[in-house]
C-alpha cells in the first residue's frame, strides 16, 4: 500500500499469553466492525461490543465495573462530571408534572439542578429534613417518582436516615437516589441499605488527586441502568478514557486515603472545637452533632469533609481564607491536599439567607476537605489562620 495509506492504517498488536497490569488507556473516538448487525446492536445497548466513546469504551467501563464492584451494584455509568451522574439520573426520571422529595441539606450544585427542573420544566418539587419517615410519607404523591438524598450532607456533613427513607420510597414504588461522594464505598454502600442508585463525583475521593473531573453512578438494577445510559448518552455526558484511567489509578489507593482523611479530620475537629474563634464544629464524629448516632450506625468512619462556624461571620470567614499558608482556598475537595471554603459566599451563594439555614449554613460557615498531610502542620497553619480572623476589630 501506498505511504499515505499505511501512515492511516496501523497495525495493532493482540495479546497472547499475557495482559497488562494496570487498564490501557484506550483513547479512541470509535471502534471497527466486519459484522454489520453486531455494529447495529452495538448502538443501542450499554454492555455489547464497544462502538463508539460515547457509548461506551474500555477504559471507562473497567472504571464503571470497579466502582460498581465496591458499591455491590448491578452496573455503573461513568460521566463527564459529578452533575453530569446528577443531571442524567434527575432527567431520565422526570418529565412536567412529575414530582420529586428531596432533602433540604444539599450541595448547591443538585441544589440548583432541582430547583431548575421545578422552575423551567414544571417538576414538583419538595424538601424534607432527611430525618423522619412519616415526613416524607406526607410529602410523597401519586407523580412522585425520585426520593433524593446525600449520605453526608454538604458542607455539614449530615446523615441521614437512609435506610429508613429508602425503604418507605420503596414501597410507593419511587425511586432513591443518594449522593454517595463524601461517604465513598469505603465508609458507606447506598445500595446494600436500599438505595437504587448510588451517585459520586469521582473528582472527589475517589480519583483523589485533584487532576480528574468526573462522575459514576451505581445502579441495583441493570435495567435502570440501561434507562440512564441511554439518556446519558443522548445529553453527551457520558465519561472520556483518559479521565476514567486517572480515576482507576486513584482508586486502587482509596482505602488507604480514606483511613488518613478521617484519622486526619478527628486531629483537627477536636481542636477545632477549642479554639475562641470557632462557635461550632459539625463534624459527626462528635457526640454532639445531630446526626451523630446515625453516623455510628451507619458508617465505618466519620469522613474527612465537615465544616464549622467561625465568631465573626462573613468578615471572620474572609479572613481566615485569605491567612492561610499551607491548606488551599479552592472550589473542590477530595483531595490528597487540604482544602477550604467559605460555602456562604462560594458554594452555596445562589441560596438566600432562609436557605442558606435550612441547609444548615450561616455567615461564617467554614466547609474544610482535610488531606493527607501531617496533622500537626495542618493544625499549625489552621491555628495561625484562627487567630488572625479572632483578631478582627
Amino acid at each position: 500500500m501506498h505511504q499515505d495509506t499505511r501512515a492511516v492504517h496501523h497495525r495493532q498488536i493482540e495479546l497472547e499469553g499475557s495482559r497488562p497490569m494496570a487498564v490501557p488507556l484506550y483513547q479512541t473516538s470509535g471502534f471497527v466492525f466486519k459484522d454489520p448487525d453486531v455494529f447495529a446492536d452495538s448502538m443501542s445497548t450499554p454492555d455489547a461490543s464497544f462502538v463508539y466513546t460515547r457509548h461506551n469504551n474500555p477504559t471507562v467501563r473497567s472504571l464503571e465495573l470497579a466502582v460498581a464492584d465496591l458499591e455491590a451494584g448491578a452496573a455503573g455509568l461513568a460521566t463527564s462530571s459529578g452533575m453530569g451522574a446528577i443531571n442524567a439520573v434527575l432527567q431520565a426520571h422526570v418529565r412536567s408534572g412529575d414530582h420529586i422529595v428531596a432533602q433540604r441539606r444539599l450541595y448547591g450544585g443538585a441544589h440548583a439542578a432541582l430547583h431548575e427542573l421545578s422552575d423551567r420544566f414544571g417538576v414538583g418539587l419538595t424538601l424534607i429534613s432527611g430525618d423522619d419517615v412519616d415526613e416524607l410519607r406526607e410529602a410523597l404523591r401519586p407523580e412522585t417518582k425520585l426520593l433524593y438524598l446525600e449520605t453526608m450532607s454538604n458542607p455539614s456533613a449530615y446523615v441521614s436516615d437512609i435506610p429508613a427513607l429508602a425503604a418507605m420510597a420503596r414501597a410507593h414504588g419511587v425511586i432513591t437516589v443518594v449522593d454517595n461522594t463524601f461517604a465513598t464505598p469505603m465508609l458507606f454502600q447506598p445500595l446494600e441499605h436500599g438505595a437504587d442508585i448510588s451517585i459520586h463525583s469521582v473528582t472527589k475521593y475517589l480519583g483523589g488527586h485533584s487532576d480528574v473531573i468526573g462522575g459514576v453512578a451505581v445502579f441495583a438494577d441493570a435495567a435502570v441502568h440501561k434507562h440512564v445510559w441511554h439518556t446519558a448518552s443522548e445529553l453527551g455526558v457520558t465519561a472520556d478514557p483518559f479521565a476514567a484511567w486517572l480515576t482507576l489509578r486513584g482508586l486502587q489507593t482509596l482505602p488507604l486515603r480514606m483511613r488518613r482523611h478521617c484519622e486526619n479530620a478527628e486531629f483537627i475537629a477536636t481542636r477545632l472545637i477549642d479554639h475562641p474563634a470557632v462557635t461550632a464544629v459539625s463534624w459527626p464524629g462528635f457526640a454532639s452533632h445531630p446526626s451523630h448516632e446515625r453516623a455510628s450506625k451507619l458508617l465505618s468512619g466519620y469522613g474527612g469533609t465537615f465544616s464549622f462556624d467561625l465568631a465573626g461571620g462573613r468578615a471572620a470567614g474572609r479572613a481566615f481564607v485569605t491567612a492561610l499558608q499551607l491548606a488551599h482556598l479552592a472550589p473542590s475537595l477530595g483531595g490528597i491536599e487540604t482544602v477550604v471554603m467559605h460555602s456562604a459566599s462560594i458554594s452555596h451563594r445562589k441560596l438566600n439567607a432562609e436557605e442558606l439555614k435550612a441547609a444548615g449554613i450561616g455567615e461564617g460557615t467554614i466547609r474544610i476537605s482535610v488531606g493527607i498531610e501531617h496533622p500537626q502542620d495542618l493544625w499549625a497553619d489552621l491555628e495561625q489562620a484562627l487567630n488572625r480572623a479572632a483578631a478582627l476589630p
